[in-house]
């Protein structure tokens, strides 16, 4: 008896709730590495300074199992529940009563959201399995860098050589483009970073920023980066004098640029083809 294929539509739903699945493991990832990166950094200047390094309680993105960071109350597997759980407990622990922050399932439905995308947009393919992998880890980017305005190297810096290893095959673009695509997106932001560094005296951005844009070249290629950096910089500016006029954001206080960029290159997957080939017949 032979299994009948998906419909475009089936597989865009199971990728859909197993995209729901992950997004509650990437909450994890977001919550814990960058404790898990400081907790490194602290064992480091330790080491530097000849001193013992700090004894840490265990943590990994595996395990201990979740707690209340309110209360200490075990998050059963039903309360692990993507979307689901957060509905029936109205949102609050139900060891205190204490709020669950709304980003938790903000993450878990993006998620969920974005992986039907990718799926409807490439269908059963080797594009779709790969596009899965990049939606995710630039999710996990953008929501740690609001919260500590850190890129990680761990995700950044395997996501372009990912790239690179799948446009060995022309997953996405060719391998030249895709080189091109990592050198050029490096550049670009690094060029921008000195040239104001030098007329003001000050840091617009981090080098993570730079190695997120090479790591979206290197998937999508040089032919996309221009959609990529225009995209993100159109939508930064306008959330950024958002948030100063109306939401008391001070001018002096940095404003994580990753999210835009994570935006950006998930736009650029999925509809940037289509933009810029529309753009250049129209003109």
């Amino acid at each position: 008896m032979t299994v009948p294929p998906l419909t475009p539509g089936e597989f865009a739903l199971a990728c859909g709730l197993f995209g729901l699945l992950i997004g509650s493991f990437l909450n994890v990832v977001i919550h814990r590495l960058p404790t898990m990166m400081e907790r490194e950094w602290m064992s480091q200047c330790a080491e530097l300074r000849g001193e013992l390094a700090p004894e840490f309680p265990r943590l990994s993105l595996i395990g201990p199992g979740s707690r209340c960071p309110a209360c200490g109350h075990a998050i059963s597997a039903w309360e692990n529940i993507p979307l689901i759980s957060y509905a029936l407990l109205r949102g609050r622990c139900r060891g205190c009563r204490c709020r669950i922050p709304l980003r938790y399932p903000v993450v878990e439905a993006l998620t969920g959201a974005l992986s039907a995308l990718v799926a409807w947009r490439f269908g059963l393919s080797w594009q779709a399995a790969g596009g899965l992998v990049f939606v995710w880890a630039l999710i996990a980017l953008a929501f740690i860098d609001l919260d500590t305005q850190l890129l990680p190297d761990s995700i950044t810096q395997p996501l372009l050589w990912l790239g690179l290893i799948l446009n060995m095959s022309h997953i996405y673009t060719d391998l030249k483009s895709a080189v091109t695509g990592a050198l050029a997106g490096y550049l670009s932001l690094w060029t921008v970073y000195w040239v104001f560094k030098l007329a003001t005296k000050k840091e617009g951005m981090g080098y993570g920023d730079f190695k997120l844009l090479a790591a979206i070249g290197a998937w999508l290629g040089w032919t996309l980066l221009p959609f990529t950096i225009l995209a993100s910089s159109m939508v930064g500016a306008v959330v950024g004098i958002a948030m100063i006029l109306f939401g008391g954001h001070e001018r002096s206080k940095p404003i994580p640029f990753g999210p835009y960029l994570s935006a950006a290159g998930a736009a650029a997957l999925l509809w940037g083809d289509a933009v810029t080939r529309t753009y250049f017949r129209v003109l």
